[in-house]
């Protein structure tokens, strides 16, 4: 029997009962394998994947095919966990109509159980739109990267009482308009205190402090696989970039001084055989 999938309803009842929710990005196969076991709810197919994995400076050129590519990879590699489909730069912005034609699409053709999308108050009609066709949405507030040439760069949002008092509506807006959760992105520990109280959805944080209902962290960022730039709210619980090349560095040695293959990793036919292979090719 299949396992069932972590639902919005369970997500709501964890906050309900006051438990953490985890959430990290994960992009292909054998990484939504490991995190699917290690049990984590939720798996956030990022447009992070643009710097992450495809070498773009920003999230901004990541396409609706990209992301589908990933979103589908990272389906059949989980079983139970809650699989959230990041939609990319102008793939809702340009209206309801579209937001539902593209955010169908990770639910119809790639198995995503719900959607994120960036903005408050502007995009709140078109949360509803979703929501009432049956698509789920995670709301993202704060440093939304999508508007990083609007905010001048990857800067803390929420610092005066007016933009503070704005993300408060935001969040009021995206959680009547429909969204199971909202995450908060590299805002004042203390507003995000505030939104988590003042939402009855989960609030998931991204350099929000410790009071948000949950966490989520880009894994390559976790894990030390990327070595461009480490944001100051991910804590790395590994160094693999390290241990890879350390692990690469022996490899090339090895093939290098002939030390590798050896016999453990070769195969041999029977010496009858290989007699007569080698008496008819005489």
């Amino acid at each position: 029997m299949m396992e069932r999938r972590v639902s919005i309803t369970d997500l709501k009842a964890m906050k309900k009962r006051g438990e953490k929710i985890a959430m990290l990005t994960a992009y292909d196969y054998p990484t939504a394998r490991i995190l699917d076991d290690a049990g984590v709810p939720i798996i956030l197919v990022g447009d992070s994947l643009g710097m992450v994995v495809l070498g773009y400076d920003s999230t901004i050129p990541v396409t609706m095919e990209d992301m589908l590519h990933h979103v589908k990879a990272v389906v059949r590699g989980s079983r139970r966990a809650h699989v959230v489909a990041d939609m990319p730069f102008m793939s809702y912005q340009t209206g309801p109509e579209d937001a539902l034609r593209n955010a169908g699409r990770f639910l119809k053709e790639a198995g995503a159980q719900s959607v994120k999308l960036e903005g408050g108050v502007r995009v709140a009609e078109t949360v509803r739109t979703l929501t009432e066709a049956g698509i789920p949405v995670m709301g993202h507030l704060g440093l939304t990267p999508q508007s990083l040439h609007q905010f001048g760069g990857y800067k803390v949002q929420g610092k005066t009482p007016a933009a503070a008092i704005r993300l408060l509506n935001d969040a009021r807006a995206l959680e009547e308009a429909g969204a199971y959760a909202v995450v908060l992105e590299t805002i004042p520990a203390q507003l995000a205190k505030l939104i988590t109280e003042r939402l009855s959805v989960p609030t998931i944080g991204i350099g929000a402090g410790p009071e948000c209902d949950g966490q989520v962290q880009v894994l390559h960022d976790m894990l030390g696989l990327y070595p461009d730039f480490t944001p100051r709210h991910a804590k790395q619980y590994a160094r693999l970039a390290e241990s890879v090349r350390e692990a690469v560095e022996a490899y090339i040695s090895e093939v290098c001084d002939g030390v590798f293959p050896t016999e453990r990793e070769s195969f041999a036919v029977d010496e009858s055989l290989f007699s007569e292979l080698t008496s008819a090719s005489g």
